[in-house]
């Protein structure tokens, strides 16, 4: 039975829309489901409403800001979200009252909402997607730092080690991120929980392959996912140049599932390797329209390059291809090592020729496919799904129960 509300929490998103965002959505219904009241904040895709109810979850949205390129953009656009975010933080502070304001990152900036609040006795938690710092750094595609990079990166470690002090608990997704929160955050171990990214398996279900793509060529390779800089889907491109010109292979087709900063290039990158009858971008799709192109794949890729970045990331499409028994190829990263282990076949990290040559081994050899596949399903299902990591969110937030218990009862000595 599902326990009367005992702390209402103020989620603040900016990155992404609601309840697009799945692990901010696994979130929110997580701590609805166990009494708690969420309202989130997020920018609103077009045909949203400024204000819904659904699933017991209330969200308030603002206009989305132009998406404008280089730093001055995304100045302009952290600026805009957190004073939106702000104003509508107040509104609901106003109507609905809240103890907590869970704020999901990048950017790192929700800390100056966050600590305005705490002069009222509000809660906060930081939950650490992504490492900011690391990952200005890895869009700049190898190119030098410039003079600006540098201060923008100083900036960005400040804002990440404010947020780490400020915050009453710290979620990480994963142990490569809160080792950097213990260590540059100054964060006592015991403020840290690792709440580990994960499918929904009612969601990412296997369904009926997509039999016109299935048509397409012996082997259908998968990618689904954003294609910023950081995500490698040139490394991608470039190994099945490699697959066509040095191994003369013909027989595979790839279809690329996702939208991002990356893709004004992407295209002309596949026009210039002459890769024009070998992959689909298929654009931005929902999980019904995408389920069936990903169920038609003999094979998913993960092509994000070893970077300072990448090496602490948990990829969750990787545990998506994982949930639909599909063999994965990808750069040996610490991470993708741990999430994968044998589902997966490792590519000495950013060498586009041996991820064409994994590639091709992979593809001929069925049996090896059946295996890898089988395994990263069960290990999804013992370990990996998203049901496995709501314990440990539940636990940071009976801390913040215990914690705020404490301070009524000291209040009224």
């Amino acid at each position: 039975m599902t326990a009367s509300p005992r702390l209402r929490v103020l989620m603040l998103l900016e990155n992404n829309s609601f309840p697009q965002d799945r692990r901010v959505s696994a979130e929110a219904s997580a701590l609805t489901q166990a009494g708690h009241h969420v309202t989130v904040i997020a920018p609103a895709l077009s045909g949203q409403r400024w204000r819904d109810d659904e699933d017991g979850i209330t969200t308030y949205r603002y206009p989305a800001p132009l998406s404008v390129n280089g730093i001055l953009g995304f100045a302009w656009e952290y600026a805009y979200s957190l004073a939106a975010s702000f104003a509508l933080s107040i509104w609901v502070f106003i109507s609905e009252g809240f103890d907590v304001v869970h704020s999901h990152n990048p950017p790192d900036l929700f800390v100056f909402i966050a600590a305005f609040y705490k002069v009222f006795g509000v809660r906060f938690v930081f939950d650490h997607h992504d490492l900011s710092p690391e990952m200005f750094y890895a869009r700049l595609g190898g190119r030098r730092p410039r003079a600006i990079d540098r201060l923008v990166h100083r900036v960005l470690v400040s804002l990440e080690k404010l947020s780490c002090r400020v915050a009453d608990h710290v979620i990480a997704t994963n142990e490569s991120n809160a080792a950097v929160e213990a260590l540059r955050g100054r964060v006592p171990r015991e403020r840290i929980t690792v709440v580990r990214n994960g499918p929904n398996l009612n969601v990412i279900r296997p369904v009926d392959p997509d039999t016109e793509l299935r048509r397409k060529r012996k082997t259908i390779i998968g990618y689904i996912g954003v294609m910023g800089v950081q995500d490698g889907v040139d490394y991608l491109l470039r190994a099945l140049k490699h697959l066509t010109r040095d191994l003369g292979r013909t027989d595979f087709y790839c279809v690329l599932v996702g939208d991002g900063d990356a893709m004004p290039g992407l295209k002309p990158l596949a026009g210039e390797l002459e890769l024009q009858d070998f992959v689909w971008f298929t654009g931005p799709l929902a999980n019904d329209q995408w389920l069936p192109y990903l169920c038609a794949a003999d094979i998913c890729v993960e092509p994000g390059p070893s970077n300072p970045y990448n090496d602490r990331c948990t990829v969750l499409k990787i545990m998506e291809y994982m949930a639909l028994s599909k063999p994965i190829v990808a750069f040996d990263l610490p991470e993708h090592r741990f999430t994968a282990r044998d589902a997966a076949c490792y590519v000495q990290p950013n060498d586009e020729r041996e991820f064409a040559r994994a590639l091709a081994r992979v593809m001929d050899d069925r049996e090896r496919r059946e295996m890898m596949g089988a395994f990263g399903r069960r290990r999804v299902e013992s370990t990996l799904a998203w049901p496995h990591s709501v314990p440990s969110l539940l636990r940071a937030y009976r801390g913040l129960l215990t914690d705020k218990a404490a301070v009524q009862w000291t209040a009224k000595l």
